[in-house]
């Protein structure tokens, strides 16, 4: 990148001169061996995640039951960034992703190292990165009936976290700390650590809360403590695809696992390949459904690797309720919505019917870097934006998100 010009090479599309760099929203780490060892107490430790062998491979015991979320949790050998983008192209070579997963390599350092990263980050273009967990936020589900353990997971996984890679490291990496309300009172304290700790976001799965009183809605009363605090506090709520728990129902196998994707050979298409949408839509409308909005008017949510498909009839549902309940909202919730949620679209998403639907001030980008799901190089979005108005481009590519990793307290 030319640093005069910010003129980017991006892949194989054609050089383009922004003027500035963008700022990507969804970048992973891949965790370290003692990620959920290292702050959880030993005598926690058989509750929350350990180590073991089956086979000769090394896998993860979560809650002393063999995690099957990802295939190989030491991270080496690992398929290569963006492996399956031709397949979520439209797979033109007809190929199964398994036959896109083959080709492998040692962890880069960029993956389990910041200052490595931040060397990556200059070579892609990019001013700034969110950072966000791989199996961090898969592992409250299977813990979820042990509120004990998924504290204890919450509180060291961020201990971990701050170590490793800090929460504004250089103030270009900015990992968020998850937070889990499954214990309230925890949630508050723990929003407070990181608040000290200079956290920038936070982040969280869309699901459901299970407390020691069952699951509740995230927008439930006993919550207010801690929705005040980030209220008052002005920080960004990232709600980041992980592990919800949606059942398929019996149309295919239940749980989260690397099967969500499809990986075995001759496999066939399945409804779990929309269960990610199907989270993200219900953790949202709740929130509106609950007049979070009007009962916290400083909270800012970002929606990151969530998809955005079902935005569309979303905003068509919620108008329905207001008129169903006039009684019950005070505004209308799809102004509301667009106000306080920012949506990150899937790279292969129409990004331009999400612009046409949320603004383009409230739309940002993400590559899901290094993840397998998202694009080899982060910048190989900048063919998805091409046809964005230069300013709507820009706010897209970089200033909302700046705007975002900003606190603004109320």
């Amino acid at each position: 990148m030319d640093d005069d010009t910010g003129s980017i090479a991006s892949g194989s599309s054609t050089v383009e001169d922004l003027g500035y760099e963008p700022f990507d929203c969804d970048n992973h780490y891949y965790e370290a061996h003692d990620a959920f060892t290292r702050h959880v107490p030993a005598e926690m430790q058989p509750r929350v995640v350990q180590w073991c062998e089956v086979g000769g491979r090394s896998y993860h015991l979560v809650g002393g039951r063999l995690s099957d979320a990802v295939v190989n949790p030491t991270w080496n050998p690992i398929a290569k960034p963006g492996a399956l983008h031709r397949y979520f192209r439209g797979n033109p070579e007809g190929k199964t992703p398994l036959d896109y997963l083959r080709d492998r390599e040692p962890t880069p350092a960029e993956y389990l190292d910041r200052d490595a990263r931040l060397e990556a980050m200059s070579r892609q273009g990019l001013e700034a990165i969110w950072l966000f967990p791989t199996l961090g936020v898969l592992y409250e589900e299977p813990l979820k009936e042990d509120i004990e353990a998924v504290g204890a997971l919450m509180v060291g996984f961020n201990r971990w976290l701050d170590e490793d890679w800090g929460f504004a490291y250089r103030d270009r990496v900015f990992a968020a700390p998850y937070l889990s309300l499954a214990d309230p009172d925890l949630a508050v304290r723990e929003l407070e650590w990181c608040l000290d700790r200079g956290a920038r976001t936070i982040v969280m799965r869309p699901a459901a809360i299970w407390t020691t009183d069952g699951p509740r809605s995230p927008g439930d009363w006993i919550f207010d403590p801690f929705w005040s605090l980030v209220n008052e506090a002005g920080i960004t709520v990232v709600v980041h695809a992980g592990d919800s728990g949606y059942s398929t129902q019996g149309y295919a196998e239940s749980g989260f696992s690397s099967k969500m994707t499809g990986v075995k050979e001759r496999s066939r298409p399945t409804i779990k390949a929309f269960n990610i949408e199907r989270a993200a839509n219900d953790w949202l409308i709740t929130m509106s459904l609950d007049r979070m909005y009007t009962r916290f008017p400083n909270l800012r949510i970002a929606s990151v690797e969530n998809g955005s498909d079902y935005l569309a009839p979303m905003f068509r549902k919620l108008r329905q309720q207001a008129a169903k309940s006039p009684n019950w909202f005070d505004e209308d919730p799809v102004d509301l919505f667009r106000e306080h949620v920012w949506m990150n679209p899937f790279w292969e998403d129409d990004v331009y019917e999400v612009v046409e639907l949320m603004g383009a001030d409230h739309v940002i980008f993400g590559s899901d870097w290094p993840h397998i799901e998202g694009l080899p190089q982060p910048l190989d979005y900048l063919v998805e934006v091409k046809e964005l108005a230069e300013e709507d481009r820009r706010k897209v590519l970089r200033d909302n998100v700046r705007g975002l990793n900003e606190r603004r307290p109320a």
